[in-house]
C-alpha cells in the first residue's frame, strides 16, 4: 500500500524517533509499505518519520542507481533502531541533496565521509560497521529523520535565509510532486 509522505512542517519530523521491539504490530507489512511507497516517489531512502511514524525504522534502495553507481547494484536494505555512534571527521564533503519530505528542494549540505553506524536488520539480528562515500551520506540524511532533522538543519546560516521562503511555501503546500503527501494543516 502507499502511503503518504509527511512534508516539511507535521511535527513528527521533529520528533526524536523510538526504539521498537520485535513484536511491532505488523512490522513486515509496514516495511512493505514503505518499500512500495519509495518505489513510487521514486527515492532512494525512507524514514519510519516522513510516513508518520515516530519510530527509528529506515528503508534504502541504492539499486535504483546502480546503472550510474554500479557498485550499489542489489543494495536494498532495513534498518531497524538505527543509529549513528561515530562520525570519522577527518574527512567531508559537499553534495546536493534532497528530500521526499521537502519536495523541490535541493541543497548542498557538508558531511563526514566516514561514519560508523549500528542497527538491526529486518531478522533483528545485529549490525556493527563503519560506512563510506555515497552509502555514509544516504544514512546521514534518513538516520538525521530519526533524529527529528531535516537536511536543510545543516545548511550555513545563510543559505537557511535563503531557503527560507521555499521553507515556508512548503508549510503553506506550495509546491508540486508526484507522490502521495500529507501537508500540514
Amino acid at each position: 500500500m502507499i502511503l503518504p509522505i509527511y512534508t516539511y512542517g507535521q511535527p513528527v519530523l521533529r520528533k526524536v524517533a523510538e526504539d521498537i521491539t520485535p513484536d511491532y504490530p505488523e512490522l513486515d507489512t509496514l516495511i512493505q509499505n514503505m518499500y512500495e511507497t519509495l518505489e513510487r516517489s521514486e527515492g532512494i531512502g525512507l524514514a519510519a518519520p516522513q510516513i508518520g511514524l515516530p519510530i527509528r525504522l529506515v528503508i534504502i534502495n541504492l539499486d535504483v542507481i546502480s546503472e550510474d553507481m554500479p557498485e550499489y547494484k542489489g543494495y536494498i536494505h532495513t534498518f531497524i533502531n538505527a543509529h549513528i555512534v561515530e562520525y570519522d571527521e577527518t574527512e567531508k564533503d559537499s553534495s546536493e541533496e534532497g528530500c521526499l519530505s521537502l519536495p523541490g528542494l535541493h541543497e548542498k549540505v557538508v558531511r563526514p565521509r566516514r561514519i560508523r553506524v549500528q542497527y538491526l536488520d529486518e531478522k533483528f539480528e545485529p549490525h556493527d560497521e563503519w560506512v563510506d562515500g555515497y552509502l555514509a551520506r544516504v544514512m546521514q540524511h534518513e538516520f538525521d529523520h530519526l533524529e527529528g532533522q531535516v537536511f536543510t538543519d545543516h545548511l550555513t546560516g545563510l543559505r537557511k535565509t535563503m531557503v527560507k521562503g521555499k521553507l515556508n511555501g512548503l508549510l503553506k503546500g506550495d509546491f508540486r510532486c508526484s507522490y502521495k503527501v500529507k501537508v500540514r494543516r
